[in-house]
C-alpha cells in the first residue's frame, strides 16, 4: 500500500523543525519504522514530513557523571552495541535483542519508539524503569509524566524530543529483563524488567516495570512494596497480576497477558536478585 500524498521537508536546525511543525498535521520524521507503515495503512495522513535526521549532534551516547545521555535520534542498533551501556546500563544492552529485527534496529531511533509510545514496545518501559529524564525542545519530562495512554504523550504538536537521560544506578544494582513474543522480533505479548538494591541480603529498592500488558508501561508499585517489606518474589509476582489491566486482541487474552506477567515478574525478579547478591 501507499501513503496519502504529503509534504516533505528536511530541515537541518531544531529551530527550522519547529517552525515548520506549526503547520496544521504536520508529522515528525525519525527513523520512519512506525511512522511511515501506518501512513502506509491509512492510519495517519499527515499533510507535511518534518525530517529531523539531517539535523546535527542529535546522535549520541555520552558519560555523564554516573550516567548517560542519549540523543533522540540515536539508533536502536547503536545502544544495542555501545560498550558504555553495556557497562553501565546491561538491562538497556540486553532489552535491544528484543526490539524487532536487526533491519529496524539499524533505522528505528529511540525518540521515535518514545515519541510513537506503543505500549508493546521495549524503550517506553525502560526510561520507565530507569528514572529517565526526557529533554525536548522546550522542557524536561520525567519518564513517569510522557505517556497518557496508548500512542499518546505529553508533547505538544511543536515540541521535539532532543535527548533521553539516564541518572546513574547505584553500585551493585542487580536487573532482570524477560519478554514473551509470539516470535523473535515481534512485539511483546508482555514483558517485565526490574532493578533491585540489596543490603545485608535485603531488598532497598526495587523498580518493577510491566510493557505490553497495559495502556501504558506501568511501574507495579505494591509489587515493589512487597519486596522492600521482606515478602516472597512469588507473592511480589501475585501482587503484579493484580495491578495491571491487560486487553485482550488477536495476539492475546488478557487472561494469558496477566498470567504471563506473573510468570516473567518471578523471573526478571529472580534475576535482578541474584545479580545484586
Amino acid at each position: 500500500m501507499k501513503p496519502p500524498a504529503f509534504e516533505y521537508l528536511a530541515p537541518v536546525s531544531l529551530e527550522a523543525a519547529v517552525a515548520a511543525l506549526s503547520n496544521e498535521d504536520a508529522k515528525v520524521l525519525a527513523g520512519g519504522q512506525s511512522l511511515v507503515p501506518m501512513m502506509n495503512f491509512r492510519l495517519l495522513a499527515p499533510s507535511l514530513l518534518v525530517d529531523i535526521s539531517r539535523i546535527p549532534d542529535l546522535a549520541y551516547i555520552t558519560e555523564d557523571g554516573d550516567g548517560l545521555r542519549i540523543g533522540a535520534m540515536t539508533r536502536h542498533h547503536a545502544v544495542e552495541m555501545s560498550d558504555v551501556v553495556r557497562q553501565r546500563f546491561p538491562v538497556l544492552h540486553a532489552a535491544m535483542a528484543h526490539v524487532a529485527h536487526l533491519a529496524i534496529r539499524n533505522r528505528g531511533t529511540i525518540g521515535g519508539s518514545l515519541c510513537h509510545g506503543d505500549p508493546a514496545a521495549e524503550w517506553p518501559g525502560l526510561v520507565l524503569l530507569l528514572n529517565a529524564q526526557l529533554k525536548t525542545t522546550k522542557r524536561t519530562i520525567p519518564a513517569g509524566d510522557f505517556y497518557h495512554g496508548a500512542l499518546a504523550t505529553d508533547l505538544a504538536d511543536d515540541e521535539i524530543l532532543i535527548e533521553i537521560q539516564f541518572p546513574g544506578l547505584a553500585p551493585g544494582t542487580g536487573w532482570g529483563f524477560e519478554e514473551m513474543a509470539r516470535r523473535s522480533g515481534d512485539f511483546a505479548l508482555a514483558a517485565v524488567a526490574a532493578t533491585i538494591c540489596l543490603s545485608d541480603d535485603r531488598a532497598t529498592e526495587v523498580r518493577i516495570v510491566v510493557i505490553g500488558a497495559h495502556a501504558t508501561p506501568l511501574r507495579l508499585t505494591a509489587a515493589e512494596g512487597l519486596l522492600t517489606d521482606h515478602v516472597s518474589i512469588g507473592a511480589a509476582a501475585d501482587a503484579a497480576m493484580q495491578e495491571i489491566s491487560p486487553d485482550s486482541d488477536l495476539h492475546a487474552s488478557a487472561d494469558y497477558r496477566r498470567h504471563l506477567v506473573g510468570v516473567l515478574t518471578k523471573r526478571a525478579l529472580a534475576a535482578a536478585w541474584k545479580r545484586a547478591a
